[in-house]
């Protein structure tokens, strides 16, 4: 009997560790017994996929088996954030482009709020575009003017985008101009995420943009996460939309964080507030 290659053996781990995460969305704990008998595999196969998870963010493992990060029902898959509050992220990107420049070097991260950029990027080129997110990259390749670079590094199927050291190197080598990222969470003037890994790629983002925007729509404000990504105040500019909280507001105005404020109606109005030189 002819054995599986390994594009299978990474096919079956995908769908595998997909059915997990799957049930632990589902009912909020896993048991490791109970998944390795279900899916046909060993239980130390089990202990790796739920590493895995867990490393991503998904899980936290316990004696047995695994639960869900509390952190993980904040944002899902890629699919699942990009379906919600699509008319602020449109808001919000509209607003964004405003302060792109011709020449530009731009970060995105892997973010719908970043992506909702892309489709009028191309009219403010020529641009550098450096970005881990595959989407990004698939829809900008090719456009006139737009010169596309991957950061590279491992592919994480929950957010379209690639992370890792690899990804995290390459872009602590590089410098842009500006950067446009989001977060999961605003909780007490600090951004916080629910995966280490990103933290991490995000973090070199930032060190390495002479200017740098924080994309957050009004629903991110108070929410949690486990891990703390940066102050507010590590950003030139916070553009989010007119359904922010008065308080979420002030308190943001309190740290004297530059804000700009998004109408939903917002098409090409220009920028107010900070602009860059």
């Amino acid at each position: 009997m002819p054995r599986p290659n390994a594009d299978q053996d990474a096919g079956a781990q995908s769908a595998r560790r997909t059915r997990i995460r799957q049930d632990a969305l589902d009912h909020g704990y896993v048991s490791i017994d109970t998944l390795a008998a279900s899916l046909g595999v060993s239980a130390m196969t089990i202990h790796r996929d739920l590493d895995a998870l867990a490393s991503e963010g998904w899980l936290l493992k316990v004696r047995g088996g695994a639960r869900i990060h509390p952190a993980a029902l904040l944002d899902t898959t890629v699919r699942s954030r990009a379906s919600r509050n699509i008319s602020e992220k449109r808001a919000i990107a509209a607003q964004a482009l405003s302060h792109v420049r011709q020449g530009h070097v731009v970060f995105l991260d892997e973010s719908t709020s970043a992506g909702a950029m892309i489709d009028d990027l191309p009219r403010r080129g020529p641009l550098t575009v450096v970005t881990n997110s595959l989407s990004i990259i698939t829809r900008l390749s090719g456009e006139p003017g737009i010169d596309v670079i991957s950061t590279g590094g491992t592919y994480r199927h929950g957010y379209d985008a690639f992370f890792g050291m690899i990804a995290t190197d390459a872009a602590s080598r590089l410098h842009a101009d500006i950067l446009f990222m989001s977060t999961t969470a605003i909780d007490r003037g600090y951004c916080c995420h629910k995966s280490e890994e990103t933290v991490q790629f995000k973090h070199a983002l930032i060190k390495s943009s002479a200017f740098k925007v924080l994309l957050v729509d009004h629903t991110k404000f108070g929410l949690r996460a486990l891990h703390k990504l940066a102050p507010v105040t590590d950003f030139d500019l916070i553009i989010t939309d007119d359904g922010i909280a008065a308080a979420d507001r002030a308190e943001l105005e309190s740290l004297g964080v530059s804000i700009e404020i998004a109408p939903l109606d917002a098409t090409a109005r220009p920028a107010i507030g900070q602009r860059m030189s």
